[in-house]
């Protein structure tokens, strides 16, 4: 009788390893992070040699509804610097507050085909990501409660053993004060999770992996 080599009493729990490296041709695809149109944005052009993205292409689009905005910042370590080759992905609801899942089945709520609502985006040598999406619509929370409008953001890269995961609400945001999972952060560190207007369509959301003004991540 041979032992079973998938025993944890036995072998125990592979280790971490720490993320990446990340295959730029591969992942971050051009027009990964646009959510709503046909920019190339999301990969390093620089690192992709020429006719390796054809795979990996964003497809055309309908009209998507709601208001069309960019989420734009930073990716810094603790000490401050940037991160040049961090992996950052977001997932939301379309502007009605409904998820493209099939865990969503709130079917009064409208759903739309062309809005994924998952986007993926690889820093550039300065550290900086950029989204194109619109904003989201307000969801069911905890306790029949209704969450404000935000995103849920992952990200991974060097030196981490595991994705971070994050959200990003909007300073303007309707609720903000009644939300039941930002209100779970503590009072002086909600703001890390703010993203703040920079202009009608660009709002500014900095990610802070360690050091004094460290991002907000929750366990899941």
């Amino acid at each position: 009788m041979s032992l079973d080599n998938q025993s944890p009493e036995l072998f125990g729990q592979t280790p971490w390893q720490t993320l990446g490296p990340f295959f730029h041709y591969g992942l971050p695809w051009k027009g990964g992070a646009d959510l709503v149109g046909d920019r190339d944005i999301g990969a390093r052009a620089d690192l992709i040699p020429a006719g390796h993205d054809r795979l990996r292409r964003q497809g055309a689009r309908g009209p998507i509804a709601g208001q069309v905005v960019d989420i734009a910042g930073f990716v810094f370590d603790g000490e401050g610097a940037a991160v040049p080759d961090a992996l950052v992905e977001i997932w939301q609801a379309n502007a009605a507050g409904r998820y493209n899942s099939a865990s969503d089945r709130r079917e009064a709520i409208p759903l739309e085909a062309d809005f994924t609502g998952f986007g993926r985006a690889a820093t550039g040598e300065d550290g900086a990501y950029r989204f194109r999406t619109i904003l989201p619509g307000r969801v069911p929370g905890p306790g029949n409660s209704l969450q404000a409008p935000h995103a849920a953001m992952g990200v991974m890269g060097r030196g981490l053993l595991k994705r971070l995961v994050t959200r990003i609400y909007f300073e303007d945001g309707e609720g903000n004060d009644e939300d039941p999972v930002l209100a779970l952060a503590p009072a002086d560190r909600r703001a890390t999770l703010i993203a703040r207007r920079q202009s009608p369509a660009v709002y500014r959301f900095d990610i802070h992996l360690q050091g004094a003004h460290e991002t907000v991540f929750f366990d899941v």
